[in-house]
């Protein structure tokens, strides 16, 4: 049985639905009216191998910080319905990634308890269209909602570019670890206490 979910948020700000399968193949439709962010969104479905649909109407006359952060939310929340009581799962996840000069090392841990830990020195505040500071946004809404502990650390990188993309890349990844359902531990939770 398929771990899918759909999620709808609407305020006077932005108007989102992200639609997801855990346990796809990789493919993404999205669209949020900001490139980059797109193509880093992209990194998700491909590399954590979640068939993922994201369709965003933000105010972005303003700029990209309402649309980011609220996709952040959305994500975390249809995550979250998707991967319901977490039996079976993995639990923790790690991946490191490189990118030409850049390196970058994320940590996850579903636990149940939401905490964001980023360590990051951008090389530049724009990337295309995109601020990088959103990242922390993005990343801040995600683990609110999808209630899971995130570490994140840029090791290396000139390029603001590469150390975004490694960073979505290795948060790809490490999703991707922590939420495969393990053979060994089917329909019991990851938690000495019986629930996360």
């Amino acid at each position: 049985m398929q771990r899918k979910s759909e999620v709808t948020r609407n305020t006077k700000e932005t108007q989102i639905t992200v639609a997801l399968n855990l346990d796809g193949t990789g493919k993404a439709d999205l669209h949020t009216g900001i490139g980059f962010f797109d193509h880093m969104l992209d990194q998700i479905a491909r590399h954590g191998l979640i068939d993922l649909s994201i369709k965003a109407n933000g105010d972005l006359h303003i700029d990209g910080h309402h649309t980011v952060e609220d996709v952040g939310i959305t994500l975390g929340q249809a995550v979250a319905q998707a991967v319901g009581d977490k039996a079976g799962i993995w639990r923790y996840g790690h991946a490191y990634v490189p990118l030409d000069e850049a390196l970058s090392r994320v940590v996850v841990d579903f636990s149940g308890r939401p905490g964001l830990h980023m360590h990051v020195d951008f090389k530049s505040g724009m990337v295309g269209g995109f601020d990088t500071q959103l990242m922390y946004e993005f990343f801040q809404g995600f683990v609110n909602h999808a209630q899971c502990t995130l570490h994140i650390d840029n090791l290396k990188g000139d390029n603001a570019h590469h150390q975004c993309e490694t960073i979505f890349k290795a948060f790809a990844r490490a999703v991707r670890a922590a939420l495969t359902l393990d053979p060994r531990s089917a329909g019991v939770i990851p938690s000495t206490k019986g629930s996360l």
